[in-house]
């Protein structure tokens, strides 16, 4: 980091330092507006700060507007933060004096030799680790929006106080503070809920929620990403499996899965013997490769799975397709030589370009390492980490370390898509594992006659399919390229007497494989283009009477408008170009 942007947001410590002080803001503004506000916590976060309260009354805009203006008023004021240490007896006295239950409750539960802070801002006094901004001078009063309120439970515990949670940014500038905003607006119209209702692509219900029900136009769309998968996974050697989604209890200890996920796991007694709804497809992988005897000769065996997979996830997280209590994990377990690793590892990330490219979508990598809760030896973890890290150096690939945060039974890279707002998504993930062939004694005979043990690649590549597909409606803003839109031609007459051809047309196309529909209402041809366009439909053919008497198209498309009047060979050989290309229009 050059010194010119040690103190701009380029430096994350110092955007998040930033943010962490105006949580301070906040919370000083909200005291002293209405001292009866009881604070709980406020760090900042990914994108801005918030803060958690214990309010008699609920937070309307109204009130928002005004902790807004006290917060600039603060930020003028130009109060120096100063940092001070107490003891625990001290800390305690400090904070029931102030009616604060919640900063009790804190400073109980830090270790008896943890080293008790505050930092104090003008007449307010916060319980904080730090690190802070020394003055609320240096944050730009006109660079703060609040942007939410929320509920939220005390520490996470549905069983405890619900507080409403404000949320904030801020920037230096007010012109980043307005881009900003309007990429939350953006976001908004991109919402994959909306579209997915407006499109008519999924539907919840109360029935059934976190499981999503898939309509018509959503299983177009589904099955024809799904057929994209198969075909890119033929040709880089994978064979494809389904296994149960129900396995007996004896299993899910046997792999581990049972001591670290039982919380996410639904659980069912059948005769008399307990089963679990599997969370993952990884134990039913070990047993279709103990199914039959193996050489080093069928090393690597790429096993590809599309298994519907089950994780109890609590309401208050579910959200629309990104958050489910059922999806589709594009799931693959690649059983290897030690000696084979490096070039399986290089083998799907090549995979991983060759799809996310087709989508326009970049990624960052992260390679996490052992966490404490983990299984098996330090010298395999070691093994393992410095491969997959050789793996992706010699591709020329870029990577941060996330110490800490791998698998309890192995080192993953984690690959972060960006999307066309710049959002990330972490999506796709290869997961090196000597833990789960240890346990299921997976072997193979190498070629010295003997027994081995494979390695194991864990891999996912689009994730949770219902989530992929969230995103790239996001991504896409409901205008899927033309190879993946459930419609890809809609003709519309523009009389009856063009009704005929119309339908003949539209007969040519569905022969030749394209999904096709026409619009033949009794309406007028500027209200059908209007439609056909907010259904964000690739081509729309106008057909009128000189076209049906000429037996030519006129073409539109949805984002470059006229395209002139070709003929139908002429249009289907362009629409087969779009197709077949996959281009992202």
């Amino acid at each position: 980091m050059s010194e010119e942007n040690l103190y701009t947001f380029e430096n994350e410590e110092y955007r998040r330092t930033y943010w962490h002080t105006c949580s301070h803001v906040l919370a000083q503004a909200i005291k002293r507006l209405w001292p009866e506000v009881k604070l709980a916590i406020g760090p900042s976060i990914d994108e801005g700060f918030y803060y958690d309260l214990d309010s008699p009354f609920a937070f309307t805009p109204e009130h928002m507007e005004k902790i807004e203006a006290e917060m600039r008023k603060i930020c003028k004021e130009k109060l120096k933060l100063e940092r001070f240490e107490l003891p625990r007896p001290e800390a305690l006295q400090f904070m029931e004096e102030k009616e604060e239950p919640y900063k009790v409750e804190l400073i109980n539960d830090l270790p008896a030799d943890a080293h008790i802070s505050f930092y104090k801002q003008g007449e307010f006094t916060d319980l904080c680790a730090g690190p802070h901004l020394d003055s609320t001078g240096r944050i730009k009063g006109n660079g703060i929006k609040l942007t939410a309120c929320n509920a939220a439970y005390w520490r996470g515990d549905s069983n405890r106080q619900t507080l409403q949670r404000i949320y904030g940014i801020a920037f230096p500038k007010k012109e980043e503070l307005d881009a900003y905003l309007e990429r939350i607006e953006e976001a908004k119209r991109r919402d994959h809920r909306k579209l997915g209702k407006e499109l008519g692509l999924f539907m919840m219900a109360d029935e059934g929620p976190g499981f999503p029900f898939f309509l018509p136009k959503g299983m177009v769309l589904k099955n024809t990403l799904l057929d994209y998968w198969r075909q890119c996974h033929k040709r880089y050697g994978y064979v494809e499996i389904a296994t149960p989604i129900i396995l007996n209890q004896e299993l899910w200890h046997r792999s581990g899965h049972w001591d670290h996920y039982k919380d996410n796991m639904y659980t069912t007694v059948i005769d008399g013997e307990d089963y679990a709804v599997k969370p993952m497809n990884c134990p039913g992988g070990m047993l279709v490769y103990k199914n039959e005897p193996h050489s080093y000769r069928d090393l690597p065996l790429r096993m590809a799975e599309l298994g519907l997979v089950h994780r109890h996830e609590m309401s208050g997280a579910l959200h629309g397709l990104f958050r489910v209590r059922c999806f589709t994990q594009d799931d693959a377990h690649i059983f290897m030589t030690p000696a084979q690793m490096k070039d399986e590892i290089k083998n799907v990330v090549q995979l991983f370009d060759e799809i996310y490219s087709t989508f326009g979508l970049t990624y960052q990598i992260e390679l996490s390492t052992m966490p404490e809760d983990h299984m098996g030896d330090e010298k395999d973890w070691k093994f393992a980490e410095d491969t997959l890290q050789t793996a992706i150096e010699e591709m020329g690939k870029n990577f941060v370390i996330n110490a800490g945060d791998g698998a309890f039974y192995g080192p993953k890279l984690d690959f972060h898509l960006a999307d066309s707002l710049g959002r990330t998504w972490q999506c796709g993930t290869i997961q090196l594992d000597f833990q789960m062939p240890e346990r299921f004694e997976l072997e193979y005979i190498g070629e010295d006659g003997q027994k081995h043990r494979p390695v194991m690649i864990h891999r996912a590549l689009l994730g949770s399919i219902e989530r992929f597909i969230g995103v790239i409606t996001e991504h896409f803003a409901g205008a899927f390229p033309a190879w993946l839109s459930p419609v890809q031609v809609k003709l519309l007459p523009v009389t009856d007497r063009a009704a005929e051809y119309a339908d003949q047309t539209a007969a040519r196309l569905d022969a030749a494989g394209y999904r096709v529909e026409v619009d033949g209402r009794n309406e007028k041809i500027g209200k059908k283009i209007r439609e056909a366009t907010l259904e964000k439909i690739p081509y729309m053919l106008v057909i009128g009477d000189k076209e049906a008497e000429a037996g030519t198209v006129s073409v539109r498309h949805r984002a470059d408008g006229d395209l002139g009047v070709m003929s139908f060979d002429a249009f289907e050989a362009q629409l087969k170009e779009v197709v077949d290309s996959k281009a992202c229009k």
